[in-house]
């Protein structure tokens, strides 16, 4: 089907309504979602739990970007978020920027989804298929479907992927919930646990949260000492400003370089709403504030904490008949990884189908973020620097096959990185969406701010991915340990340090340089863009209503204020659901009541601030691909 560049590397942007809201979801939410976060919100408790808010964060880039990026591309023809920014900017650097940022986000983002898929092999077929063997195994099937069929094919295996990615983690959920002995002995056991000191951070021991039992409250607003010096943080990670900060590290999944060309894809703006909105703030919502939270916090209570197991055993079936053992093995020195493949490990001499069947929804997971991945990196390559630098008249045909060998390199890459090397996979995993991130403001500038210069968002990029570097691992790791501060700083996660550097220099530069002529060019687009996309003059006066729920969401829900969570309806260690008002512990309570508050916002900015809606005049294309070259349409 795809004759032309524009078919291959965007599907023609003709994706349809249902295609892209499913695809799209896929493609943010990936396999650590279905086996990596279940694991951590069993090692840190509902302090971890908040990092579930990005079933809105991740779809809020998307509202701020997304429509807007759509109509500049249909206006004028782009393929590659990096021939829309060099095209605005009138510069090369940060088009060289956006594709070092897609290098960087997909090569170390894609090797560990492809590293874990190797490993849940190995784990199902009992050591019979070693992980690497694999690992590569299954890479190959991606490669074969994503190089023929380019972002169209991922598209369309992405949207069953999606329904597996979800059936997966709400059966695992059941599994777990039944095993704990029901609802009635969830909450029993939870109480139990929130009245002891059973954890991995002991309790908060207060920093503004509270003296609770830390699987329970988060660990205050801030802790100044956590990280200067290397100081691990006291009763926990998960602060305020963490929970905060990490949020805006997942918001660079929709900020990333990929997801412009996702956006450039769609025949409209009509599939973004529903897709920010009810897929993935609600469905993926409803998923993951319940069904996840029964798998990370069951875990206790039957076995993967044998402590707390060990003081529920009065009043929950945790003890496995046939061996007289906890159900589940202890996972308590840092071995969450594997709590998924456990949970099916209970049901598989009785339901040997129903393993299968998760091992699929597992192995699709994984998958559906690393294709989206492979074959938009593979069309940067493709357009930004094969066709832009060494042969701008390149055919159709010759694209799509250097297309296809782009995706090759970029699965190949890692591959090898996840082979060869595992500490240098985890280093760069962790930079992946932090480096995502810094692609805000550059966003910001084309979609909504044309007073910010090249000059200014050029030397903020690199200001931000060097930010990100040092307050990650691999900093600490390529000066030899000679930074004082470590890894995230005062408990801000290093894409927070990115951006607020990032931002600090796109403001000053952009002060210094500006330039009528530049401003003028940069205008052309802003013009375009008032006249297609104003909010109605009857909605300007709820600007100000939109303002305060997104600031307040922000901080109360995910933020500082999230220590009000803590306890407001109930202490913890009340010792018994009755001490709860909603018979569950209040942070759990806060978090459910943030989340639909967080649909609401989504809704309000989606829809009623027609943010994600189709414009009401049709945005005209100045370009349109005929044969092998791009030409003006004839007249324009």
């Amino acid at each position: 089907m795809a004759k032309t560049a524009s078919d291959y590397f965007i599907a023609g942007r003709q994706l349809s309504v249902w295609v892209f809201v499913l695809a799209a979801t896929a493609t943010s939410f990936s396999g650590w979602t279905f086996m990596g976060h279940p694991g951590l919100v069993y090692r840190d408790g509902f302090q971890y739990a908040y990092a579930s808010f990005y079933v809105v964060t991740i779809p809020f880039t998307g509202v701020m970007f997304l429509k807007r990026q759509w109509m500049l591309g249909k206006r004028y023809g782009y393929i590659t978020p990096g021939e829309m920014f060099s095209d605005y900017f009138q510069g090369d650097g940060i088009r060289i920027l956006t594709v070092l940022v897609a290098l960087l986000f997909s090569i170390p983002y894609l090797g560990v989804q492809l590293g874990a898929s190797g490993f849940l092999f190995n784990v199902l077929t009992d050591d019979l298929v070693p992980k690497d063997f694999g690992m590569w195994l299954l890479s190959l099937v991606v490669l074969i479907y994503v190089a023929s069929g380019g972002l169209r094919a991922v598209a369309y295996v992405d949207t069953m992927q999606c329904i597996l990615l979800g059936l997966g983690i709400i059966i695992t959920g059941i599994i777990a919930i039944n095993f704990v002995g029901g609802w009635d002995n969830l909450q029993l056991g939870l109480a139990k646990l929130a009245a002891s000191d059973v954890g991995k951070w002991g309790t908060t021991q207060g920093y503004g949260g509270g003296d609770y039992n830390a699987y329970f409250a988060i660990p205050g607003v801030i802790q100044w000492t956590a990280g200067l010096g290397k100081e691990t943080p006291v009763g926990g990670l998960w602060t305020g400003i963490m929970c905060l900060t990490y949020m805006f590290a997942l918001m660079g999944i929709q900020s990333a370089p990929a997801f412009s060309m996702w956006s450039f894809a769609n025949t409209n703006p009509k599939p973004f709403a529903p897709q920010q909105v009810w897929a993935s703030s609600f469905a993926i919502g409803l998923i993951l504030f319940f069904f996840t939270a029964f798998q990370g916090m069951g875990a206790h209570l039957i076995g993967a904490t044998p402590a707390a197991s060990a003081l529920v055993q009065d009043i929950l079936p945790n003890i496995n008949p046939a061996t007289g053992e906890f159900w589940l093995p202890d996972l308590t020195d840092n071995k969450q990884g594997g709590l998924v493949p456990h949970y099916f490990n209970l049901i598989g001499d009785s339901l040997p189908w129903l393993v299968g069947l998760l091992a699929v929804c597992a192995l699709a997971a994984m998958q559906s973020t690393g294709a989206a991945y492979m074959s938009t990196a593979g069309g940067m390559l493709t357009r930004d620097l094969y066709k832009r630098y060494l042969n701008p008249g390149a055919s159709h045909t010759t694209q799509k096959m250097f297309g296809r060998l782009g995706v090759a390199f970029i699965v190949i890459s890692a591959l090898l990185v996840a082979t060869f090397s595992t500490d240098a996979l985890v280093l760069l995993g962790g930079l992946a969406v932090a480096f995502g991130f810094q692609m805000w403001p550059a966003l910001a500038a084309v979609c909504w701010f044309p007073w910010i210069t090249r000059q200014g968002v050029t030397w903020g990029l690199a200001v931000g991915l060097i930010a990100v570097i040092m307050t990650e691992s691999i900093g600490t790791t390529l000066t030899g340990g000679a930074l004082p501060w470590g890894r995230w700083p005062l408990t801000i996660h290093s894409a927070g340090w990115g951006i607020l550097f990032n931002v600090l220099f796109v403001v000053v530069i952009s002060a210094m340089t500006q330039n009528e002529q530049s401003l003028a060019h940069r205008m052309k687009y802003h013009n375009f863009l008032r006249e297609h996309a104003t909010l109605p003059a009857s909605k300007q006066g709820l600007k100000p209503v939109a303002w305060i729920l997104t600031l307040a969401w922000l901080f109360f829900g995910i933020g500082p204020g999230a220590v009000i969570g803590n306890d407001i309806f109930g202490s913890p260690n009340a010792g018994t659901p009755d001490g709860w008002t909603f018979g569950i512990p209040s942070i759990w309570a806060w978090q459910i009541l943030f989340w639909i508050i967080g649909v609401f916002m989504m809704w309000f900015l989606a829809y009623k601030m027609e943010m994600s809606t189709v414009p009401d005049t049709d945005v005209e294309a100045l370009v349109e691909d005929i044969g092998d070259t791009t030409l003006e349409k004839p007249g324009i």
